[in-house]
Parts: structure tokens; sequence; C-alpha cells
């Protein structure tokens, strides 16, 4: 048996440790012409700091070990602030349980470092087991909302049922991204809330919010589809009222569930939004995002609505704790009001980013045909594209 003494040791972990944290990222091309993908994760469970995952005492620690173990870290919320791009992640450790940590870097694609300390997130009066893929809203009141999933056993099922889950909308607000205010979970008719997301403007005065209802904790029963409500406050946050937008659909990426990604972005067309679909397969369950956009005017009408899915897991993408899963919580709209990052889990284990233009999202969303929910429509789609080609060919070849 090799034994490396801690000094080695503790040199070859850190020369570890920073290389993986100052690589550099590579686009892969040529993709889509609709966004780019890049070769390496942006996040993941090695990229959390040393002295959050061990005791670094000879004393204590003379071996050296991992004292806090990771699982992963990956669907991360997404904000630009102080000239930083930042991500609050969910870290999920080895004991199963995730938190939310920020992490920052000067170009939004590479070199991202955790801050000196995950974040503290006060409980309510009824403790939180567990709480992830929160959403980071700027809103227009001022404040800093984030809205996050807080996962409890469900009181009411026998005691040997130790699976059984509720989930609700937890809320915090900060002005700083370190200090945060919790306030009480939002209140709606609806069994498990899950996917929850804060419109980032006043909507007729009231605060908008985007909520997923479902009857059970996994399975959307009759609920499912992305719906809307309002409040008069956050502080005590109460939806009376969920109206479903965009429903689940027959044999399409959203036919078993869909939900809102993070915050829609406002543009001259429409708000412009990022949503998960989930379809069965032979293989288990499949996540991937699509985009639709909404009238400016009114956010519960849908105006465009792109056939099939804008990402999908690809390649080391979709292995992972669970498999075939592409999943967005954030994205970010730069200063320059063109660039867009769009940050997304890999099948609940790594966080990777795609970086693309509000014009290309924009055209892409305006002109990519609508799904014809049958083979013949699709047939028939491709055919028209087919026939417009053959004329431009024939048209240049004059």
């Amino acid at each position: 048996m090799t034994s490396i003494n801690f000094k080695d040791r503790l040199n070859m972990i850190t020369k570890e440790f920073k290389t993986l944290v100052t690589l550099k990222n590579e686009p892969i091309l040529p993709g889509n012409g609709i966004y780019t993908k890049y070769k390496n994760p942006v996040l993941t469970a090695a990229h959390v700091p040393l002295n959050w995952r061990y005791d670094l005492s000879r004393a204590t620690n003379p071996y050296l070990m991992e004292r806090f173990g990771i699982n992963a870290v990956f669907n991360a919320g997404a904000i630009k602030w102080q000239g930083k791009y930042v991500v609050c992640a969910r870290v999920e450790g080895a004991d199963r349980k995730s938190f939310f940590a920020m992490a920052e870097s000067d170009n939004g694609i590479d070199n991202f470092r955790f801050w000196d300390f995950p974040c503290h997130i006060p409980e309510t009066t009824v403790p939180d087991t567990n709480t992830y893929d929160m959403r980071l809203v700027a809103h227009e009141d001022g404040w800093i909302y984030g809205l996050f999933c807080t996962e409890r056993k469900d009181p009411n099922v026998p005691l040997y049922d130790t699976s059984s889950a509720l989930a609700q909308c937890g809320i915090v607000r900060t002005r700083d991204l370190i200090h945060f205010e919790r306030l009480p979970d939002l209140v709606t008719p609806s069994n498990q809330q899950r996917n929850v997301v804060l419109h980032p403007e006043f909507v007729q005065g009231k605060y908008a919010l985007y909520t997923r209802p479902q009857d059970g904790f996994i399975d959307t029963g009759k609920g499912g589809g992305i719906a809307i409500g309002y409040t008069h406050t956050m502080e005590n946050a109460v939806i009376k009222e969920e109206y479903i937008i965009h429903s689940r659909q027959y044999h399409t990426v959203y036919e078993v569930k869909n939900g809102q990604g993070p915050a829609p972005i406002k543009t001259d067309f429409g708000w412009l939004h990022l949503a998960h679909g989930v379809r069965n397969t032979a293989a288990g369950l499949r996540y991937v995002l699509y985009l639709m956009m909404t009238d400016l005017h009114d956010i519960t009408k849908i105006i465009h609505l792109p056939g099939g899915y804008f990402i999908a897991p690809d390649g080391e993408e979709g292995f992972g704790d669970v498999s075939n899963v592409a999943f967005s919580n954030g994205w970010i709209l730069d200063d320059d009001g063109e660039t867009v990052f769009i940050y997304y889990g890999g099948s609940d284990t790594r966080l990777y980013v795609a970086t693309s233009t509000l014009s290309q999202l924009i055209d892409y969303t305006l002109h990519t045909p609508e799904d014809g929910f049958s083979s013949l429509e699709s047939v028939a789609t491709i055919t028209s594209i087919i026939e417009k080609n053959n004329e431009l060919i024939l048209a240049f070849a004059k």
C-alpha cells in the first residue's frame, strides 16, 4: 500500500484544484447557429473549495481525508452583480442535502470561484429538510428575491414511509447577495409547488409569479403546466388562483410536466421565456429546455412557441445522478443588452453554460416553426424548407 505524507498530499490536491479552477473554457464550434456550448462544465463538485471539504490541520486530520464530501454542483440562479457574473449554485453534499453557494466569474464562461462561505438561509417556523433550485430576480421594487424549493417530509404519511415529501416555494430577499431575509413560504391552492418564479415587474400593481401546480411531489396528477398567479405583497405572499398559461400536451417535449426556468427577459417583441419540459421515454424521464414568448402587455398570452426543444442534454451532459436532464433556473442578459449567458444543469451533477445573443434568441423564437402535433405535419414543415432551398439553388445557378 502506497502512503503519501500530509504535506505531499496537500500539495497534490492544491495543485489539482488550482489547475481546475483556472482552466480556460473553449467553445464547441460550429454549433447550431442558435447558441454556443462549451467543452467544460463551469462548476462541478471538484470546484468546491478545499477548505470546505477538508480539515487542513495535520493534528486533527493526519491522513488529509475529505471531512465533508460534495456529490454535485448544478442548477444555478444567475445575476450580473458588481461587474461579475454570479451564480447561486445548488451544491449537494454526500449526505444528499442541498444548499446554496455563490460563485463568480470575470467572463461568465470559466474560472468561476466560490465565495468564502455558502449562503446562510434562515428557516421559517417549519424547518427545511432540503432546499434547492433558486431563482434570483432583481425586482423593480428594489429587492433581489430568491425563490427556491423547500422540501420537507410529508407529515400525513405513515412513519414507515420515509420517501414521501412536500415541496413548497421558499422566499428570501437580499440587498447584497450575502445577507438574506427569510419571508414566509408562498401559499397557493396547490398541494405541491416547485419551479416558482417571480416576474421582474409589477403587473397592475401586483407581484406576478409563475407557478407549477402539481398534485404529487413527482407526479403532476391533474395539475401541471406553467401557471401564473398574483399577490399584493411578497412579505406574506398568498396566491388565491392560478391560471395555466402553457399546458402539458400529448407527445411533445412537455407531455409529462413543464415549468418556468429563470425570470423572463423583456424585449421589444415580448417577454422571452426559458422553460423546461419533461417527456416519457423507455429509459425514463427526459428533461429539455424550450423557449416561448408572451405578450408585452399581457403576460398570460403566449404569442410565439417554437416546436421541440431548444437545449437538450448532449454527450456528458446526459450522464449523472439523474441522467438525461437539462435544467435551467438562471440566465443573464449582459450590460450590452445583447449577450445572453444561459446556465443549465446537466443530469443533476454539473453546471454548464451556453452563450447566445438576444437577437439570435428572438429570431429563433419568432421564426422556428411551431409543433404541428403529428408526423405528417412535421414532414410538411420539412418539405416547405426543402422546396424553398431548392428555389434558392435554382436562382443562384442562373
